[in-house]
């Protein structure tokens, strides 16, 4: 059976005055229906990157400058814009992080709904409304047609983020990509889109790919994880065996920075330094200058992303194996 979504060698390039800048460096996964991938790592990893990569929305100077986006066979890579545009919020939706700046604050919900489905879907605007009430239902919304004819600002920052995945939902799309869903929303919200969405996929076998920083979230909700460091995937597989063993130093040093991985009054764990910049990726792997165990091959030679020591993952590093 084919895969969902098969991301192959990606490579995402920035074209600046100075020279290109490579802000994804071959990046390789696959997704099945109704599957779950976390994808983490600091801000500049190049998370949110790969996820505007596969639905070919990035913005100029960035271009896909080598690899394959396959969504059930087709590659999405090289189609022209009009058909992307047709792919787009039909079979591809996705949910970006602030639902402020995704809701037009000037049009009702209803408008926005409705406008959605008729763009992709060839139904009388009654039955548009009917589509839009149905997906609200599904997210749980309360009072659906009260809330439909109500302006993004009359509600709660939980009920816009719901509205924004009932939206995502409309067109029953294949895959969803969620990038920092629960931005700014207090834990218990975050938990409750959390489950909407592991919910939703189970019920409607729909893929997800879900773009974070929280290793915690990711954990509770997906089946795989993909850990991404400077444009790079340094350790992939199932959020089982990432989790509660981690290969890469990388992926142990964000699980122990999680609250709550900590002894009681023991101080928690921070990795030293900063992500690195485009414009200064260091030679051989791009974490040696942060690592505490590196050796001197890390500094010279990149490692390659390969099953070593667990075939339920894949990790680049030169120490694991």
């Amino acid at each position: 059976m084919s895969h969902l979504l098969e991301v192959k060698d990606l490579e995402v390039k920035f074209a600046l005055r100075f020279g290109d800048l490579t802000a994804i460096n071959g990046v390789n996964f696959t997704l099945d229906r109704g599957e779950r991938l976390g994808i983490v790592g600091e801000s500049g990893a190049g998370k949110s990157v790969t996820g505007f990569a596969i639905i070919n929305l990035l913005s100029k100077p960035g271009y896909i400058s080598a690899g394959q986006v396959l969504l059930e066979g087709q590659e999405l890579n090289r189609l022209p814009e009009e058909q992307m545009r047709d792919i787009r919020g039909n079979r591809i939706s996705m949910i970006f992080q602030d639902p402020m700046m995704t809701l037009n604050p000037v049009l009702t919900i209803r408008t926005q709904m409705v406008e959605t489905v008729l763009a992709h879907e060839s139904v009388s605007n009654a039955e548009a409304v009917d589509i839009a009430l149905d997906k609200l239902r599904k997210v749980h919304i309360p009072s659906p047609e009260k809330r439909i004819n109500q302006y993004p600002h009359e509600c709660s920052g939980g009920m816009r983020q719901r509205i924004v995945v009932a939206i995502a939902l409309l067109t029953n799309p294949a895959l969803i990509i969620a990038d920092e869903p629960t931005t700014a929303l207090d834990v218990t919200i975050q938990a409750e889109i959390m489950d909407l969405l592991q919910e939703l996929c189970e019920s409607e076998k729909m893929g997800l790919i879900l773009i974070t920083h929280d290793l915690g979230v990711v954990s509770q909700v997906t089946e795989k994880i993909a850990v991404m460091y400077a444009g790079k995937i340094v350790e992939i597989g199932s959020t089982q065996a990432v989790i509660q063993n981690p290969e890469h130093p990388y992926t142990r040093g964000l699980i122990k920075a999680l609250p709550g991985s900590l002894q009681p009054g023991s101080r928690l764990n921070q990795i030293p330094g900063m992500m690195p910049t485009l414009t200064d990726i260091p030679p051989g792997c791009a974490f040696h200058p942060r690592c505490t165990i590196g050796e001197a091959a890390c500094r010279m030679e990149v490692p390659a992303l390969i099953s070593r020591c667990d075939a339920d993952r894949m990790t680049a590093c030169h120490l694991v194996g």
